[in-house]
């Protein structure tokens, strides 16, 4: 079962669980994903989709009791998205997880939440391990709503492992890129690109001097296929994404040049884009040792690729 398998990351994964000859239900209320990423399997038999919420979806309990494993991906998505709907995101990052894990409990089936590397919040280590103490902004900053929620999710996730014990894993999803990515909720890259194949002007929030890791949507699978298949991996955190750093203003130049693009690139404040007050993280790299160590797996596509393969998809 994949919650979201119809979002950018959950398209993605579908697929390669059904290549992989997994029969594969998936459950989306396509509030953001879309019944178009899944549209190169839909006629696979192996597939069942859900048009659902996860904490109203009928007979859950037995739909997940027929799973080997769970990949939970519903989530609220996107700054933009955090920022205009408030609510809306925390309702959907606590109760869709409550709902599956409470779900998956009686039988016993695996569940792999997928969280995200802005719980590591406003620390200023130079890479992220699974282990630091977390530094979040206040509550009065609604951007820091979404860290709080999903690091609730973690803090449930580990509860039901510890004290009822199901079998989950918790992945750190860093900043991953690919084709069905959309600028929609405020995605960087996405957005870069677009701008860059209108000739329309790159717009940077902030001075650009921030700096992020972009992992290919395709790595970013893999590893969650790994954990998911790892027994090691069973109530432990992990970070998922790349660890070669860029600043978004190097970006924004690499996507012009990869794209021979002539678009020029405009600093736009952060108080312009999300409103005063707006906090962002300075660095968001990821210490990938764990990950590596237990699935023997590090992801390397280069970020030019990269580039490549979200561009001619848009």
């Amino acid at each position: 079962m994949i919650t979201g398998g119809a979002g950018f990351i959950g398209s993605h994964l579908t697929e390669r669980l059904l290549s992989d000859g997994f029969r594969v239900t998936v459950i989306d209320d396509f509030s953001t994903g879309n019944p178009q990423n899944l549209a190169a399997v839909a006629n696979n038999p192996r597939l069942k989709v859900i048009k659902s919420k996860v904490s109203s979806c009928a007979n859950l309990a037995e739909l997940v009791s027929e799973c080997s494993a769970v990949f939970h991906l519903a989530a609220a998505v996107g700054v933009e998205l955090v920022l205009r709907e408030p609510i809306a995101t925390l309702r959907t990052n606590l109760n869709e997880t409550e709902a599956i894990l409470s779900a998956a409990c009686p039988a016993r089936v695996p569940v792999l939440v997928a969280s995200t590397s802005e719980v590591y919040g406003k620390s200023q280590k130079d890479e992220f391990s699974e282990d630091d103490d977390l530094l979040i902004g206040p509550p009065t900053l609604t951007r820091w709503s979404y860290a709080c929620s999903k690091l609730m999710d973690e803090f449930l996730a580990l509860a039901y492992w510890r004290e009822r014990g199901l079998p989950v894993t918790i992945v750190r999803i860093f900043n991953t890129v690919g084709p069905r990515q959309t600028g929609r909720y405020g995605m960087v890259l996405p957005r870069f690109i677009a701008a860059a194949k209108s000739g329309k002007p790159i717009q940077v929030y902030g001075d650009g001097t921030q700096t992020r890791c972009f992992c290919d949507v395709a790595d970013t699978v893999e590893a969650l296929v790994r954990l998911q298949r790892s027994p090691e991996a069973t109530g432990e955190i992990f970070n998922v994404g790349s660890d070669h750093e860029i600043t978004l203003l190097d970006l924004a130049r690499r996507v012009c040049e990869v794209l021979q693009s002539s678009s020029a690139i405009k600093l736009v404040p952060y108080e312009m884009a999300y409103g005063p007050g707006f906090e962002d993280m300075r660095r968001r790299k990821p210490r990938l040792a764990k990950l590596e160590r237990v699935t023997g797996f590090r992801p390397a596509t280069p970020l030019d690729a990269i580039i490549r393969r979200a561009a001619a998809m848009m």
